[in-house]
């Protein structure tokens, strides 16, 4: 396996072209209208990125996950924010099930049109009162004929505020994680609206919502899967949410580091540049080398993914360690630009806020590490 095949060359150029054409000119309108247009969801299936990693068959472009990281490492190299990736990539989250679940109804109606740029859908589980506790949920869908009614609240659902439709976590049965179902939503259905727009620190293009399901009739058709299995749909797809996020921060780090060395050479300070001063080179290198250690231990995690190996814990130890580097990267990079940094004009401003989202979002650090305490045998308290 290649990371630098011809295709995977080209795979990543077109990317990085993507960025700069339909991007980088509007990217700070979006961040201040606190959303991306439709328009770039077309535009990125026409481009044949939207469905890169997704079955030809079901709509898709084909390619595995290492196709997918490609795009995203190209696309955050060429200026794109953790946020831009976040908003037009959440089909990431809200499709694999109904990809997995195989339902020709379900393909049709919301796969397909998703991965032509024609639909943006969403992945709800989130509620106020559990988070990574996907099986303490207490929205419940109550069956009532060839329909189930829904009540409860969702919320931090990205994209929440445009999506179509939204891939809900419901409660159908009793409690824990056997009673868990996934359950398609549409907008527009009587009794589901989005309570409110939540405004954030960081990630500000990619719309957050909280939403509402006050007696939502829902057509038993669109359960995704089979009833009572929505924990296990879920957590199948926590691997490749971590990986994803792992490459979320590891890139924001480095593009923030390059945009720091130029920054460096260019800045002239008592008449040296700041790329002359020996403590600030020996910081370039900590921070290179930080983010060429996330990139790698990622990079092999998502090989052996991508290979069907079972990388649960290694998916929780490469996002844990790339968020810590991304974190440390973007604050130096910030402290590197001086007073520019903190100015909200500037892009490593922007990359130090959107990284504190990662270390929170797809499972909190500290469930991370418990969770990989047990999975690797170090932990002796009961699962």
């Amino acid at each position: 396996m290649s990371w630098e095949s011809a295709e995977r060359v080209q795979l990543r150029e077109s990317a990085a072209g993507f960025v700069r054409r339909h991007v980088l000119p509007d990217l700070d309108a979006w961040e201040a209208a606190g959303a991306v247009p439709r328009e770039l969801h077309r535009a990125a299936a026409d481009a044949g990125l939207l469905g890169i990693g997704f079955p030809e068959e079901v709509g898709g472009e084909g390619g595995d996950l290492v196709d997918v990281v490609t795009v995203m490492e190209a696309m955050l190299a060429a200026g794109a924010s953790s946020g831009l990736l976040a908003a037009l990539f959440t089909h990431s989250i809200a499709l694999p099930h109904l990809v997995a679940a195989g339902d020709p109804e379900l393909v049709e109606r919301y796969v397909r049109p998703t991965l032509a740029g024609e639909l943006i859908g969403s992945l709800a589980v989130s509620e106020p009162d559990a988070g990574s506790d996907v099986g303490a949920l207490r929205t419940r869908a109550v069956r009532d004929g060839d329909s189930f009614v829904v009540d409860g609240t969702k919320t931090f659902i990205t994209s929440g505020t445009r999506a179509d439709f939204v891939t809900t976590a419901v409660r159908t049965g009793g409690p824990g994680a056997r009673g868990v179902s996934l359950l398609v939503v549409d907008r527009g259905t009587p009794g589901f609206t989005v309570s409110r727009a939540l405004p954030k620190m960081g990630w500000h293009c990619s719309d957050t919502a909280e939403l509402a399901y006050d007696g939502v009739r829902v057509p038993a058709s669109q359960l995704v899967g089979p009833e009572g299995g929505g924990f296990g749909q879920i957590t199948r797809q926590f691997v490749t949410e971590r990986l994803a996020l792992a490459v979320h921060a590891y890139g924001v780090a480095d593009r923030a580091l390059a945009l720091t060395r130029a920054w460096t050479r260019d800045r002239t300070t008592f008449g040296v540049p700041l790329a002359g001063r020996q403590a600030v080179v020996h910081r370039l290198v900590e921070m290179h080398s930080r983010v060429e250690l996330a990139r790698t231990y990622t990079r092999s995690v998502v090989v052996r993914h991508a290979a069907g190996e079972d990388v649960a814990a290694e998916a929780c130890l490469a996002k844990n360690a790339a968020v810590a580097a991304g974190e440390w990267v973007c604050s130096q990079a910030v402290q590197l630009h001086g007073g520019t940094g903190y100015l909200r004009d500037s892009e490593v401003e922007r990359h130090y806020r959107d990284v504190r989202i990662l270390g929170i979002g797809g499972g909190a650090t500290e469930v991370l590490t418990d969770l990989a305490g047990r999975l690797l045998g170090y932990s002796e308290a009961p699962a």
